[in-house]
């Protein structure tokens, strides 16, 4: 399959009216300022942009603005992701049919899979679709991995063109890479946003980068710079980066994401409940966060 992940391509926020329904004013505004920022693509329905809040007529829509709005001028990565096979599949035919250009499906959540288990649950989903999948670990929210050895097994697949690796252990996204390296057709993309400039150099191919929705110009100045072979202005550039995701850490995510954005001048909305807001002394400390990095 020609498809090749690459680039900085971030996992766009669901901004929401106060009512909690999607604003698409504001969605279509921020899609046409990551592109003009520079992204690589576009991912809507990760786990930042709260996938798990929708149904699927509310699913379908947001993917349609999406491929409304950006115009092919960039890739179009569809979140695929439930607890079971069959709901999974029925959210990949949802992406088919609006035109997504490829689907990031995550590890069942809840459920405590054997790695026989995740190799057949990816198995079958490639099986069902034509488009090409990224799989996605995050495992500090899922408490499920797919281990390198099972990912090397899936990378055979011909349609499953990448993994995306959200564990923050660069141990195992090296092994990912290590294990894949002679596989032309599989591609890693760091999920952590520290270490992006790091996984460049160990051979990833970019990055789905949440914090890219607060910074997306900073981010793709990390790509852009390593693959111009200006490797230290990327390092730099990941040095700059680097505050705003360990910023993330305060509050429930992406409550992080939303108020730097709020900051910025965007109506997002909130988080829907239960993720509460940041308090007043969070929302200050992530103002001098952004004041340093220059984005307010």
């Amino acid at each position: 399959m020609s498809f090749i992940p690459k680039g900085v391509i971030p996992p766009i926020i669901t901004p929401l009216t106060d009512d909690g329904q999607l604003n698409e004013k504001v969605f279509r505004q921020l899609i046409n300022h990551f592109i003009d920022s520079g992204v690589h693509g576009l991912f809507p329905l990760g786990t930042t942009g709260e996938f798990y809040a929708f149904n699927n007529e509310e699913y379908r829509r947001i993917l349609e603005i999406t491929v409304e709005e950006t115009k092919g001028r960039v890739p179009i990565y569809g979140g695929a992701n439930h607890i079971t096979t069959r709901g999974t599949i029925e959210l990949v035919k949802i992406c088919e049919e609006v035109g997504v250009d490829a689907v990031s499906v995550l590890t069942p959540m809840f459920v405590s899979q054997t790695q026989d288990e995740l190799y057949a649950f990816f198995e079958t989903i490639a099986k069902s679709t034509t488009l090409p999948i990224i799989m996605y670990n995050n495992k500090p929210k899922t408490n499920v991995t797919i281990e390198p050895e099972t990912a090397a097994r899936l990378a055979e697949i011909d349609n499953i063109v990448g993994i995306k690796d959200s564990t923050g252990d660069m141990t195992n996204a090296a092994e990912y890479i290590r294990l894949t390296r002679h596989n032309d057709n599989f591609h890693v993309l760091m999920g952590r946003d520290t270490l992006i400039h790091a996984g460049l150099c160990y051979g990833a191919t970019g990055a789905i980068a949440s914090c890219a929705n607060v910074a997306p110009k900073v981010a793709v100045d990390i790509y852009n710079k390593y693959v111009e072979g200006d490797l230290k202005g990327s390092l730099e550039a990941q040095f700059i980066f680097a505050p705003l995701r360990i910023a993330c850490n305060m509050g429930t995510f992406p409550a992080v994401i939303k108020e730097g954005l709020i900051q910025q001048g965007f109506e997002v909305g909130k988080c829907l409940e239960p993720i509460a807001e940041l308090s007043a002394d969070q929302k200050a400390k992530l103002n001098r966060v952004l004041k340093e990095m220059g984005l307010v």
